[in-house]
């Protein structure tokens, strides 16, 4: 059935903009009492259960701020749409075209930090739910948007609202791709540490799930690095005596697909023997261009999820200590154990300790389900596309509840800007993507 109209189209694209313009960034400097993961994050989800009280959803905001829902319909059973209202940060991030939080809205796209990711598949999910009850279709169960406002960091909000609220029967989290996610592969974010250095200082990355873009070093050493770097053929700039190594940002999920500046800097520095730092030489002479952790665990692959990847989001080497950040997303059957056991081998190998900063376990839900023959029936009749169900290094918040996948909403000929500059979504998708889910929800939940 046709649900969605011109005006909710029109509404969800300004609601959509709204939304891009709040800096939702988690701010752990600006965490109090009732904000835990800063002002913007708070406002981010006041706004999001504002809009969801004024379209007619009755609506929830948890005392503490960690998260927020919003629900229609009547029943015991309880549909989860689970969405996220944080984003990674933009500042550093080169390549913008304009400013990441002033959404730009064309004939074509829609412009802005959050607008894949995850602000503009949670509109449309949102407008896909309004739609049904703008026509007045009969819930015969409860529909329920889960708002979290720490996806891309430690996911303290979903974890705060499984503590303290009513689980799913079943739902979907619109993070992702179609036609949809029956397996997630694990999740581990670790530190290597070690002793600091006075003779080397370097504070590179950002978040654990991007493989960074750039990474720079300012030093006496710099025409010894800038003569490495161009014979690894490694692209950099140079002004004065700073040194910027320029790569390639891609979600951490996809750290093979992407160029990683801060291993070509550490290949570049240690290539010059100028430093003894046991970080530098795990990531520029161990790991180096390896996004898959083979040069230093092994390989672990398996045949549902394919091989472990591997990113180096982190360089930091200061007098008082030297750390390396790592996102590691591994294989659905591979035990967390057998690869802690490999990491803190090699942490070990190198004088360095082991530290465990996030652990996410892996997801499935078998394909012969009810939920993911419903979904997948849902999104090919309306696309006509068949392709199959695959499995993704992403972590989403379908994890965190019971038979529950990630369903979109990125098409499979849809640009990937997820966690990249210009972030950017075309209104074609978007409108298209509305529908997906309102049909869907109105098969599940309606009568």
């Amino acid at each position: 059935m046709a649900f969605i109209t011109k005006e909710h189209q029109e509404k969800a694209v300004m609601a959509l903009a709204d939304l891009i313009a709040i800096p939702s960034v988690l701010d752990e400097a600006d965490a109090k009492a009732g904000q835990p993961f800063g002002e913007n994050c708070l406002k981010a989800l006041e706004h999001t259960l504002a809009l969801c009280e004024s379209l007619g959803f009755t609506t929830y905001q948890d005392p503490e701020g960690y998260y927020g829902y919003a629900e229609v319909g009547e029943g015991e059973e309880l549909f989860g749409i689970l969405c996220h209202l944080d984003v990674v940060p933009a500042v550093g991030q080169s390549g913008w075209e304009s400013e990441p939080f002033t959404p730009i809205i064309t004939d074509e796209v829609i412009i802005g930090r959050g607008a894949q990711d995850d602000k503009g598949p949670t509109v449309a999910a949102l407008y896909g739910v309004k739609a049904l009850m703008d026509a007045k279709v009969t819930f015969k169960q409860r529909v329920r948007f889960i708002f979290g406002t720490d996806e891309e960091n430690l996911w303290r909000c979903i974890n705060r609202y499984n503590e303290k609220e009513e689980m799913i029967t079943a739902g979907f989290a619109p993070d992702s791709k179609f036609p949809l996610i029956f397996a997630e592969k694990g999740l581990l974010q670790v530190y290597f540490e070690g002793v600091g250095s006075n003779e080397l200082s370097i504070e590179a990355g950002g978040s654990l799930n991007v493989v960074p873009d750039h990474a720079l070093y300012s030093g006496d050493k710099v025409e010894a690095v800038a003569t490495e770097l161009l014979k690894l053929g490694y692209p950099f700039e140079k002004v004065d005596d700073c040194i910027t190594v320029q790569g390639k940002s891609v979600h951490s999920k996809l750290a093979p697909e992407g160029i990683n500046a801060i291993t070509r800097l550490a290949e570049a520095l240690a290539n010059t023997n100028s430093f003894t730092n046991s970080v530098l030489d795990v990531a520029g002479k161990v790991i180096k261009t390896d996004a898959t952790g083979e040069s230093l665990v092994g390989l672990f692959q398996d045949e549902v999820s394919g091989v472990m990847t591997l990113n180096v989001a982190k360089m930091e080497i200061t007098p008082t200590r030297s750390r390396l950040g790592l996102d590691i997303r591994y294989p659905v059957t591979l035990e967390k154990e057998t690869l802690v056991a490999a990491l803190k081998d090699a942490a070990a190998k190198y004088g360095l300790t082991y530290h465990e900063h996030d652990y996410l376990a892996p997801l499935y839900v078998p394909i012969e389900s009810d939920l993911i023959q419903t979904l997948l029936s849902t999104y090919r009749q309306l696309t006509g596309d068949m392709t199959e169900p695959f499995v993704n290094g992403g972590a989403t918040f379908a994890r965190a509840m019971n038979n529950c996948v990630a369903f979109g909403a990125m098409f499979g000929d849809t640009p990937d800007y997820v966690h990249q500059a210009n972030e950017q979504w075309s209104l074609a998708s978007f409108y298209q993507v509305m529908e997906i889910y309102g049909e869907t929800v109105y098969r599940i939940c309606c009568e």
